[in-house]
């Protein structure tokens, strides 16, 4: 979601753009800055960084192949199932279905990426698909927000790309502005959103009725997110100097003016959701992630590309109440915007990961390099950034939908720095992609990083931003095709011109906020050409930031995380009261709380925080009996452990989580619903039985299918349609009865995750799964197997390119087909026949030699709910941590983010009357979803 390109230090400008041009390029002066970069990372070869961006080219085309062959010109892509996803035909996700409008969406968020990644034929193909058949006037209730950044982005990011190639004069020559005559319908469809008191935008518009027709089914709404409200002036002030019809910048900008105008003026912070009638702030909390991010994102970004000074004294004003509130190296932590000394919750979303790229904008680099560092952790911990996490960096909600923000902020880093050890991360998501997330029909998003399970769906914004970051990471300047450093990028990676300053600029810039010279002059700190030495006689300078970051993930105890609050405290004071350690028989507890919100502002905070701690162990209180997901994980030819399906566990059987995995072929049972002595034991014996739910009790059907000599069991849900995607985890309880007989591990898989195995079998006939607590490394699943190299190596240009003849068959998904040679998978059981068909088949690779570092165990991929985790001895080495809120959430967090606090904690009469606002505010905000 960041950052723009300039146009290069000293190039002549006119006086209105001369302050957006030395913003757009200060992050890549600082590179000129520093002379030749010589970090501790070993420069990457010529070679290797083409071969990775040609890795990224051919994800690409999988991606996008699968979505055009399969999907278009449905919205997205449903890469389990191989089939497009069209509202109203699929169970209802929520919020998450208001990005889809019946308009191809993925194909509109993909068009400039066609160009970046240089592939200009396709890009004008896609032009002419979009113009043939993408409809604007459906019926259907769509998100302002999403609508604005992917459909209206795209349109304008494809035109200006679209003018450009028709000024080279090879591609586009009969082009005439036909996406921006689309693009500015699609901005007429949008107006009548701003019709409020306020300004402010309604959430969502229904393309064909507007709002509050009683046809639009909409206009109800009194919230919206100050992002949803703040991130529409680089389109909307885009299409206005396209098109010369300023009504639309003049609209973002009025929305933009009312929420600045409703900042808190004591910190200068903004919540998170406001009232558009009133302009009230409906949660109070702040923060850089989900819900604001692109706001702060868009003030600077809007003087980058429209010249107007108001835009970056904003920005900058918000910027130092970040760093000063919000920012706790490395972390980024939401505070309370009337309290900004206090934090509103003890965990982070993914969100964030964008802001290290937005600093890199600013100049700020030391704390962008911290932060992405302890992200870069995380990741390595997971293998993908879980959508929350808490402060000691444990899964908070699992789920990862392939965001792109922390990609993005390696690319920025790197174009900031030139530290070749960027370019290893970048190459870490790509190895993590083609490994965790690479499916026969696309790349499916991450139902749980704990147990590497996928979820039947690969968003737009996967095409239009991770792969144009991750191939602008790797390539030279010779490799695109155009100037991308004459372009900004949207909050969606869409990229508007430069040159938009300087056209059509009729929009009287009122200075809503003061003259441009009072602003500090500490805010150009960081401008080109800097006026500080960025990186001071150490080339090593990013990696001595690193450094002390390397391990923050795996210690319990990280010294120097977070900044200790009170002076106190390090001078031998005793630490707070934790809501752990209290017990109301204790006189000295009861003391204590009794001066808590009485005798000082610092027991006021302590107090609040203590309140904060009994609503989480509250909650850690309601969960205890509730198990973690499960996986069942396809193994056989031609999956190869890339499909993974969450499955829900069961209070009875063999426990995964402490009992090594069950491995065998998949087998119906007689009768399906198990409720019976089966009539097929032969057929069960020692596989894994799939039983259909309904009619009997689930120990029931266990204990039959145990008794016919099954290993373990799958039951499928018999409700049509269920799915993981859409309904919280399942988990399967006993009889009421003593279950101990019950030897055989028992899983649930709702209707469309169960199809997908039963589709195998229709298929394949003979289907091999794993039921584990989660997803294995290839490499432990296949040891010993004959199997394409590229199966583990995530190397796609090993992959045969020969299409199969058959058209049913699952392989015939772009770039992944097997081999002729090897469209079995062998067992090797002595050292020398497996030597023979290496040697005879050298684009084989035996499993059996793939080192033990590939895998990752399950201690590197996720905490164990269950485990004891260190806490602060005061007498131990991290005493002065004790205060700390890493100590704040001392289990993992449920995966599924609608889990409600449940009912809330009491407060102790007079004590705590004055805290009931804010113990409310915490349970709200737990119960948010991203």
């Amino acid at each position: 979601m960041s950052e723009a390109g300039g146009r290069g230090c000293g190039s002549p400008v006119p006086q209105r753009a001369r302050w957006s041009l030395v913003a757009a390029t200060a992050a890549f002066c600082l590179v000129s800055a520093t002379s030749v970069w010589t970090a501790g990372a070993e420069p990457m070869s010529r070679e290797e960084k083409q071969k990775l961006g040609n890795q990224v080219l051919e994800m690409f085309d999988h991606a996008y192949g699968n979505y055009m062959e399969h999907a278009y010109p449905a919205d997205e892509l449903m890469p389990l199932t191989c089939r497009g996803r069209v509202r109203g035909q699929e169970p209802s996700r929520g919020d998450v279905d208001d990005a889809l409008g019946k308009f191809s969406l993925t194909l509109i968020d993909s068009l400039d990426t066609l160009v970046v990644l240089n592939k200009t034929k396709e890009f004008e193909d896609a032009v002419r698909k979009v113009l043939r058949d993408v409809n604007l006037d459906n019926d259907v209730v769509v998100s302002v927000f999403e609508t604005n950044i992917r459909v209206l982005g795209g349109l304008l990011g494809g035109h200006s790309l679209a003018i450009m190639l028709k000024e080279k004069g090879e591609y586009m020559q009969w082009y005439n502005d036909e996406l921006l005559q689309v693009a500015k319908q699609l901005g007429y469809k949008l107006l009548p959103a701003f019709n409020t008191t306020s300004g402010l935008p309604y959430p969502r518009i229904n393309l064909k009725f507007g709002i509050r027709k009683p046809e639009a089914r909409t206009g109800t709404e009194t919230d919206t997110c100050t992002a949803c409200a703040g991130t529409l002036i680089l389109e909307f002030a885009a299409l206005s100097r396209f098109t010369g019809a300023t009504i639309f910048e003049e609209y973002a900008r009025k929305a933009l003016d009312f929420l600045w105008e409703k900042r808190q003026r004591s910190s200068n912070l903004v919540g998170v959701t406001i009232n558009i009638h009133t302009g009230d702030w409906v949660r109070k909390d702040s923060g850089v992630g989900a819900g604001i991010d692109s706001y702060y994102e868009y003030l600077l970004k809007a003087y980058v590309l429209l010249g107007d000074d108001s835009f970056l004294e904003r920005f900058n004003t918000h910027y130092d109440a970040i760093m000063r509130y919000i920012s706790q190296p490395p972390l980024l932590l939401d505070v309370h915007i009337h309290k900004p000394m206090l934090n509103a919750r003890t965990w982070m979303d993914a969100l964030l990961a964008f802001f290290p790229g937005l600093q890199v904008l600013k100049g700020d680099i030391r704390p962008a390099i911290e932060t992405h560092e302890m992200l870069y952790q995380v990741i390595k911990k997971h293998n993908f950034l879980p959508e929350a996490f808490t402060t000691d960096f444990r899964v908070h909600w699992a789920q990862h939908p392939l965001r792109p923000e922390f990609a993005e902020s390696t690319y920025f880093l790197y174009k900031a720095t030139g530290d070749p050890y960027y370019l290893e991360v970048g190459k870490t998501l790509i190895e993590n992609l083609n490994k965790y997330a690479r499916v026969p029909c696309g790349f499916a998003a991450m139902k749980d990083v704990r147990t590497g399970s996928h979820e039947d769906r690969m968003d737009s914004f996967f095409l239009a931003e991770m792969f144009k970051y991750l191939y602008l990471l790797f390539a030279d300047k010779e490799d695109i095709i155009f100037d991308i450093e004459d372009y900004i990028f949207t909050t969606e990676a869409h990229l508007l011109p430069l040159w938009l300053s300087t056209t059509n600029q009729s929009i009287s810039k009122k200075n809503t906020t003061s003259e441009y010279t009072e602003l500090d002059d500490s805010n150009f700190d960081w401008t080109c050409p800097n006026t500080q030495i960025l990186f001071p006689n150490d080339p090593l300078y990013a990696q001595s930031i690193r450094e002390p970051l390397k391990n923050v993930v795996d210690k319990s105890c990280p010294r120097g995380i977070i900044r200790v609050r009170e002076e106190s405290f390090r001078s031998g004071a005793k630490p707070p009261l934790r809501a752990r350690d209290f017990m109301a028989t204790n006189p000295e507890h009861l003391e204590i709380l009794k001066k808590m919100g009485a005798a000082s502002s610092i027991d006021a905070e302590d107090g609040l925080r203590f309140m904060q701690e009994m609503i989480e162990l509250s909650s850690q209180q309601q969960k205890e009996q509730q198990l973690p997901p499960r996986a069942v994980q396809i193994v056989s030819h031609p999956f190869f452990g890339r499909v993974v399906l969450t499955a829900g566990p069961a209070q009875f059987g063999l426990d995964l989580s402490k009992h090594k995995e069950t491995r065998g072929f998949v087998a119906s049972s007689k009768p399906y619903n198990g409720c019976s002595e089966l009539t097929n034991p032969e057929a069960v014996m020692g596989k894994i039985a799939l039983i259909q739910r309904g009619q009997c009790m689930f120990a029931e059907k266990a204990r039959n299918i145990q008794n016919a000599g099954a290993i373990g069991g799958i039951v499928i849900d018999d409700n049509e349609g269920s799915s993981s995607d859409t309904a919280p985890l399942f988990q399967m309880a006993g009889d009421g009865k003593d279950t101990d007989d019950i030897k055989i591990p028992m899983l649930f898989l709702f209707s469309k995750e169960g199809s997908i195995i039963l589709d195998a079998i229709r298929e394949y006939e003979e289907v091999e799964v794993l039921l584990s607590d989660k997803a294995k490394d290839r490499a432990a699943i296949l040891k010993g197997k004959m199997i394409p190299s590229y199966i583990i190596n995530s190397n796609p240009e090993m992959e045969n390119e020969e299409q199969p003849s058959s058209e049913n068959d699952s392989q015939n998904q772009s770039g992944e087909q097997i081999s002729s040679s090897s469209q079995e998978v062998d067992l090797v059981d002595q050292e020398s026949s497996e030597e023979n068909s290496l040697n005879s088949h050298p684009e084989l690779l035996s499993l059996a030699d793939v080192d033990n570092a590939a895998s990752i165990s399950p201690s590197e991929q996720t905490s164990n709910p269950t485990e004891n985790h260190e806490t602060t001895n005061l007498n131990g080495e991290c005493t002065d941590l004790d205060n700390q809120l890493q100590e704040q959430s001392e289990t993992e967090e449920d995966s599924n983010p609608n889990v409600s606090w449940g009912k809330k904690v009491q407060p102790i009469d007079s004590i705590l009357a004055d805290w009931n606002e804010d113990i409310e505010a915490f349970e709200m905000m737990e119960k948010d979803e991203l």
